[in-house]
């Protein structure tokens, strides 16, 4: 054998013994995964202010196919309506009836859109109103019962009790699938409405079309007018049983029909278009026969739906499906895997983990194709692309969460903001986007802190510097919100602007993520520009008062000022008290401009303790008394990081018994577990990280504070093969202190930990007591 060859020979056998063993490992890394779907309850948030939907999706779908429980509309008499709120999922478990089943959906948001192509099975004389729900009989609405309703992740199923119908729904990441058993009947009914969706209001339809194909195919698309201004989804819908007979309600009068009056439109007319079309497809049945519908989305052409539903539900198997996408579910669960003394803590851990993984979504066809911001169709050549972004929320734990048990799609989330950013006429990040759209909701540029936590902790599988540009670009945009005086004075003129401190505040947290991310770029002059930006939370600092606080355009601060108050003070969703102790990228200068470390836990402490009475939040949407314990407002995310602020004093154990007193009192099972929305998952990663003993309290840092962690025993799957495990030492209900904390065996001598330990793979051991070690990291 010529020797030239055999380090070709040996690279090659090198090759196939780690592809081998890859395998091995992979393997025995399924045979050890465990059944977690049984922990995961899709009911818990969708009561109050939790926002959440219990319906069929899975995984960053596409489809969210869920119930809706009313039909209340934006406005009522020319006003916002303020009872339309508890609808932003479509889902209130207080509701009796139920008037359909749509496929798209937001996860725990305080604002709303969607609520896409609802259907309705029905029996008896055919009606095409919902109805209203206290004569559920007046329309083609149900009553039901939560003791027939079932939810699991990637399956609904309930009893429509007024028309005696099982509906049973599951999904996959394009297509919604249906299966209803039927009564004997030849007065059965599908409906399709495409008038409904949530948060609606007259003339949010654009546009509606419909083609009747063949006896079993109808295909389509809506476009809508709302929070997304110019939003268009497409749809194939297959029956598994040709219709016997199908038309539409009576079509609206315009001025205008041009020369379709000809035809009687309203029976078996294959093709339908207009504002407000409401469907209906009839079949005769027998006693406990199933019919079964696939309902396919596409965000470019109704033949792009068709070619999803071909690709990912080929066949009628229902069970099938549900079978594989519980497992997909499953397979996501178990990157994860945690140990608990109680039983309803493993409920609310992996339902916070369900929860934290239904969004972003998928954006895009099977193959590649998607609408783009420009509104012309593009292909995501080597990335998935995503949609709904909601950042002001997101960015605080949830992306961060995302760069250790889901650093690919992370990746690939910002490859999709970098397309964002290209097809902007502004050349901007996404706010808060979805659906091909920016619609401009919350205050900062959140989207930089995504990007910069993924660049400063190594996961960069997309243009990091193309990444840095983009979010430099984004933050110099003049007209946006008030940026033209933040960065000619260091603020934001309350005169000028509104919730003015909020948004200096949030502004310079971002500046300094974008610092972060062009210093490990080597990239110093960026990295001088908005460190020193960073600085401009002192600009609205009262060093009278001891609060941050609205300052006018004259440089002089607001007058009239009330710490306490939500509203005309300054800020978003927050107080004074709150918001004053939003510096988390330098809490260590922050607690020094505050008097120190001495009167900085005494505010700390009177934070938690104190009383807000009830005039300071009873106009404000999001917040309830659920969701507050003492003035700290758990239930919105300004204050999601303000127990872990204790690690910047002499004093770490105080937050310890604080953290698990939130954990306990802001997340329970049923309904009503969540103590505010969970705004796309950010509250359920708070719930993640806390529960596992560290959280993220500046994004765009590669450390981590630790906290008190709930769980026995924790187990990090991790993308790169490797196992970071948490393990907990004499853990109880009143063992809340730590004693001490181990590294690979080594004491910490102080509380925080880097992201290399965690993606490196090791072990943190936390020993737990009942008392404070006052003396704990001060070696």
């Amino acid at each position: 054998m010529n020797i030239l060859q055999k380090p070709t020979l040996i690279t090659a056998l090198g090759v196939l013994m780690f592809a081998f063993t890859a395998k091995i490992n992979a393997q025995k890394k399924e045979n050890n995964f465990k059944n977690l779907i049984q922990y995961v309850d899709p009911m818990i948030g969708t009561a109050k202010m939790g926002h959440t939907y219990p319906g069929a999706t899975v995984p960053f779908g596409s489809v969210q196919l869920s119930p809706e429980t009313d039909t209340i509309a934006y406005g009522l008499n020319g006003k916002y309506n303020g009872e339309v709120y508890k609808y932003c999922a479509g889902y209130q478990y207080e509701d009796k009836t139920i008037v359909g089943f749509s496929h798209t959906h937001f996860s725990g948001t305080g604002h709303s859109d969607l609520g896409d192509f609802l259907i309705m099975p029905t029996t008896g004389k055919l009606q095409l109103n919902p109805g209203v729900a206290s004569k559920p009989l007046s329309g083609y609405r149900s009553a039901f019962s939560h003791s027939t309703e079932k939810a699991e992740p990637a399956y609904y199923s309930v009893l429509l009790e007024d028309h005696n119908i099982k509906a049973e729904l599951t999904a996959t990441t394009r297509v919604g699938m249906h299966q209803y058993t039927f009564p004997k009947s030849d007065e059965a009914h599908i409906i399709l409405d495409l008038t409904s969706g949530i948060y609606n209001y007259d003339k949010k339809n654009v546009w509606t079309f419909v083609r009747v194909e063949n006896d079993t195919l109808v295909t389509g698309y809506r476009q809508t007018n709302g929070w997304a201004r110019t939003r268009t989804v497409y749809f194939a819908m297959s029956f598994s049983k040709p219709i016997k007979s199908y038309g539409q309600a009576a079509l609206e009068k315009s001025v205008y029909r041009g020369f379709w009056g000809r035809f009687d439109q309203t029976k078996n007319f294959p093709e339908m278009a207009g504002q407000n079309l409401k469907l209906f497809f009839d079949f005769d049945t027998n006693e406990g026969e199933k019919i079964k519908i696939k309902m396919a989305l596409s965000p470019v052409s109704s033949a792009g739906a068709l070619e999803n539903m071909k690709k990912e539900i080929p066949d009628w198997d229902f069970e099938r499906v549900k079978k594989q996408s519980q497992e997909v579910w499953n397979k996501e669960l178990n990157k994860i895997q945690i140990e608990t003394i109680q039983k309803e803590d493993l409920v609310n851990f992996y339902t916070a983990m369900y929860h934290a993984f239904l969004g972003p979504t998928e954006y895009m066809d099977l193959d590649g194709n998607y609408k783009g911001l420009d509104m012309n169709v593009h292909k995501a050549e080597s990335f998935k692309n995503y949609t709904s972004y909601s950042l002001w929320d997101t960015y605080r734990a949830l992306h961060p969460l995302f760069n250790i048990v889901q650093p690919s799609r992370n990746a690939d989330m910002i490859s999709s903001m970098l397309a964002h950013s290209d097809q902007s006429v502004h050349k901007m990040l996404p706010i808060w986007s979805h659906y091909a759209n920016e619609n401009w909701c919350m205050i900062g540029y959140h989207s930089v802190s995504v990007i910069a936590d993924a660049i400063v902790k190594g996961n960069v599988n997309f243009d990091a510097e193309k990444a840095l540009q983009a979010c430099v670009n984004t933050a110099k945009v003049p007209y946006f919100d008030g940026l033209e005086y933040y960065m000619k004075k260091g603020y934001v003129p309350e005169d000028k602007n509104g919730s003015s401190v909020s948004k200096t505040l949030e502004y310079a947290y971002d500046d300094w993520a974008i610092a972060q991310a062009a210093k490990k770029l080597g990239k110093t002059d960026i990295y001088n520009e908005f460190i020193e930006r960073s600085k401009n939370y002192k600009n609205v600092y009262d060093e009278k008062t001891g609060f941050m606080r609205p300052k006018l355009n004259d440089g002089t601060f607001k007058k009239e000022f009330d710490p306490l108050d939500t509203h005309g003070q300054g800020f978003i969703e927050g107080n004074s008290w709150n918001y004053s102790l939003y510096v988390p990228q330098d809490p260590a200068d922050m607690i020094k401009m505050m008097g120190g470390n001495e009167k900085f836990k005494i505010r700390l402490d009177s934070l938690f303790n104190m009383h807000l009475p009830d005039k300071y939040f009873e106009n404000t949407e999001d917040i309830t008394r659920d969701g507050i314990i003492g003035n700290y407002v758990h239930g919105n995310e300004p204050s999601h990081h303000v127990v872990y602020l204790y690690n910047w004093t002499d004093s770490p154990w105080k937050s310890q018994d604080k953290i698990r007193m939130i954990l306990k009192k802001m997340y329970r099972n049923g309904a009503d577990g969540l103590g505010g929305n969970d705004d796309f998952g950010q509250m359920s990663a708070w719930y993640i990280f806390s529960s596992l003993g560290f959280y993220p309290v500046a994004p765009g840092s590669d450390e981590y504070a630790l906290g008190s962690p709930l769980v026995k025993k924790g187990i990090f799957n991790l993308e790169n093969g490797k196992i970071f495990e948490v393990e907990t030492v004499n853990q109880s209900d009143k063992n809340v202190f730590v004693s001490k904390v181990l590294l690979n065996g080594k004491e910490l001598t102080k509380p925080f930990l880097k992201h290399a330990d965690v993606i490196n793979g090791g072990k943190i051991t936390f020993y737990m007591c009942a008392k404070p070690n006052k003396k704990n990291y001060q070696n």
